[in-house]
């Protein structure tokens, strides 16, 4: 058996430790959010946080996983409610979304690094390939996510699909965004 914690819940894997991780969260443990693009590490579709790092799952085996950390897509919020989640919708960053998980993984790991990354630092920490080339709406949204992440802006996106408006998280506006005391309260 092979160790970890996914998406902060103890999972014990029963497969062989050179098994990549890829392989164990999508088929044993039913996470499909971890994509499978190329399986040799090029396109960045299986970036998952292994303690807090963005790595690519097809390179990673579960031995190697083992004792470690794991978060994929779908424990980055459940409700689809982190500022890079939210950006990437508002600023049209999504077409055909096969790559979207991966990025969202990249993005999420610099944001944590550094709220305020350049345009080349973001370019440098998201490795990922997107067929559809929408890397300037990927530039616009993850400096809008920074600036979520910072509360130098609020983003008010509508709620996943299945989530009630009244069930969906909501971004508190930013101290001296001209908010009341009663928006900021809420």
């Amino acid at each position: 058996m092979t160790a970890m914690t996914v998406n902060e819940r103890p999972v014990d894997f029963a497969m062989d430790p050179d098994t990549p991780l890829l392989w164990a969260l999508r088929d044993a443990a039913n996470l499909t959010g971890t994509k499978y693009g190329c399986g040799v590490g090029d396109c960045g579709a299986c970036m998952v946080l292994v303690d807090g790092e963005a790595l690519r799952s097809c390179l990673v085996t579960i031995g190697e996983a083992e004792g470690r950390s794991i978060t994929t897509i779908e424990g980055l919020s459940r409700d689809r409610s982190h500022p890079v989640q939210q950006a990437m919708v508002a600023e049209q960053a999504i077409q055909c979304g096969f790559c979207t998980p991966g990025i969202v993984i990249s993005a999420a790991a610099l944001l944590r690094r550094d709220s305020n990354p350049s345009d080349a630092a973001i370019r440098e920490a998201i490795p990922n390939l997107c067929r559809c080339g929408v890397y300037p709406r990927l530039l616009a949204a993850i400096g809008r996510a920074g600036r979520v992440r910072r509360r130098e802006e609020v983003l008010n996106a509508l709620p996943a699909p299945g989530i009630s408006g009244e069930e969906a998280a909501r971004t508190v506006p930013a101290l001296g965004s001209g908010a009341t005391e009663e928006e900021t309260a809420r």
